[in-house]
């Protein structure tokens, strides 16, 4: 039983659905959950005539808001579980190690992609990455239904029914 689990999210929608798994996990283990966002370093932005727009500072600042702001929607689906939160800046893999390290994890749990195995092994995901380099253990969630697919989450992918009959038809013919 894990007392300390990371969560890192990326901030799409779809990744905050492995909050009620964190959730239901942390009540029964009586475990704390810190929430983890990583952005890329932000750059300096320059305007067209050669002026700074925006200092690195002014971006991280804005960024570290906008993390701040999301996790704390996040981690207000987690009641009745203890509950920190952490902007970090930099390569995503790299300082979920680091933060797993920092903060005594003895779970990460992250929500994959579903891609097939050939995708994982030339063209591995963070999610990936993440589980073969971590040295605690790592729950990697995947969706296997795409809800762009249909439009419905959750919803076996259907064979298209004009390929589908046109290669019957042409069978029995």
């Amino acid at each position: 039983m894990a007392k300390r689990i990371l969560v890192p999210l990326s901030g799409r929608d779809r990744d905050e659905g492995i909050v009620p798994l964190v959730a239901a996990l942390a009540r029964e283990w009586g475990a704390t959950v810190r929430l983890l966002r990583v952005f890329p370093m932000p750059e300096v932005v320059v305007g067209p005539n050669g002026r700074v727009v925006a200092y690195l500072d002014q971006q991280m600042a804005r960024l570290s808001g906008e993390g701040t702001a999301h996790l704390q929607t996040v981690e207000s689906r987690l009641d009745g579980v203890p509950v920190e939160s952490v902007v970090r800046f930099g390569d995503t893999v790299r300082e979920i190690l680091v933060e797993s390290e920092a903060f005594g994890a003895e779970l990460i749990v992250l929500r994959a992609s579903s891609r097939n195995w050939m995708k994982r092994l030339f063209a591995p995901s963070a999610a990936d990455r993440v589980a073969r380099k971590a040295q605690v253990p790592t729950l990697l969630l995947r969706q296997r239904y795409s809800p762009n697919t249909l439009g419905l989450i959750g919803t076996p992918l259907a064979r298209p029914t004009s390929l589908w009959s046109s290669k019957r038809s042409r069978r029995s013919a």
